[in-house]
């Protein structure tokens, strides 16, 4: 059924029920109704890209040639399904609709400017400290801290002709993943006895804000994304695993980790490190390994200091020069 603009938000929470259309531009309707022109369209979803990919519904936007309307739908599992549009050119954008812990949308109404980001980061998830209130790393003072997203998958199908004559069109489009997994090793570190518990904070500098699904690339503005690094004192070591947009595309901005240690005597701590060749120059991309060999904290009772007071002159710095490899 088509539904109205005024009427977009009742029909999302519709969506886990049927698919819906919700057409937005410059043609307002003030009335639930189909269009006597409507085609019946079956949307297919083709996972060879992506075979493991399991969402529990997609998104399927049909963006007219001409530029007046866009329509939106829902439809449950990830296979795709039949939706009624009316006869014309659009172009066709798909991706997963099950993000809505994460996601953000703007620019809906373009092909060229839709794109999906995430929330502002306001805290650390281990120590709870507010993010406005933390030193930054280098070079990346000014930017935004983002939340990391979750799964996407997304598909652009150009140049599909829905005919006005009767029958069953298919419209096929081929996901593949959006996103970027990140992991981070963290080696030898010395003293990890000191740390107070088993996770501590850092963040990610100089990554892609969102992601284009008209353009099927990052978008050219970036932010600072928080991550989780799990303590494992047997061997020392600190790891994490995360996803993010990737980087820039055609700019190769620093990238700075920054941990932010909260030791058992209840001083607090932050180093950071350059890993700007590792994540510019990673053999894939799609699947950055981060290593960082040495990292020393402070033996336990060495450090004066009280509670965890969120104010930057309550840090203590140790800034780590050198981009470590593998």
């Amino acid at each position: 059924m088509m539904v109205k603009n005024s009427l977009c938000r009742f029909s999302m929470a519709l969506s886990a029920i049927s698919a819906l259309i919700l057409p937005t531009g410059c043609h307002h309707k003030d009335l639930l109704y189909e269009e006597p022109d409507d085609r019946k369209v079956i949307v297919v979803f083709d996972w060879r890209d992506a075979p493991d990919a399991d969402p529990a519904s997609m998104v399927a936007y049909l963006y007219r040639a001409d530029g007046l309307d866009y329509y939106r739908y829902i439809l449950p599992g990830r296979d795709g399904g039949e939706i009624k549009i009316p006869a014309g050119a659009y172009t066709a954008i798909g991706l997963n609709s099950d993000n809505i812990d994460w996601a953000q949308y703007r620019g809906e109404d373009d092909t060229e400017s839709i794109e999906i980001l995430t929330r502002d980061a306001t805290e650390l998830a281990v120590s709870r400290l507010r993010t406005l209130q933390l030193p930054r790393a280098k070079e990346a003072e000014n930017e935004r801290l983002a939340e990391a997203p979750g799964m996407l998958w997304s598909a652009r199908a150009d140049n599909v002709a829905l005919p006005d004559e009767p029958g069953v069109t298919y419209v096929t489009l081929r996901p593949s993943e959006a996103v970027c997994h990140y992991s981070v090793d963290v080696l030898n570190v010395s003293n990890i006895q000191s740390l107070d518990g088993s996770q501590t904070d850092a963040t990610l500098s100089g990554m892609a804000e969102g992601f284009f699904d008209g353009k099927q690339q990052p978008s050219d503005q970036k932010v600072t994304m928080p991550f989780l690094l799990t303590a494992d004192r047997t061997s020392s070591s600190l790891h994490a695993d995360f996803l993010t947009f990737g980087e820039c595309p055609d700019s190769r901005y620093p990238h700075h980790i920054t941990f932010y240690v909260c030791l058992t005597d209840g001083s607090k701590r932050y180093y950071s490190v350059d890993v700007s060749s590792q994540v510019s120059d990673a053999p894939d991309p799609r699947h950055v390994h981060i290593v960082i060999d040495g990292l020393e904290l402070p033996h336990e009772g060495t450090q004066g200091g009280g509670g965890l007071i969120p104010t930057v002159d309550d840090w203590n710095e140790t800034d780590i020069n050198i981009d470590m490899g593998t």
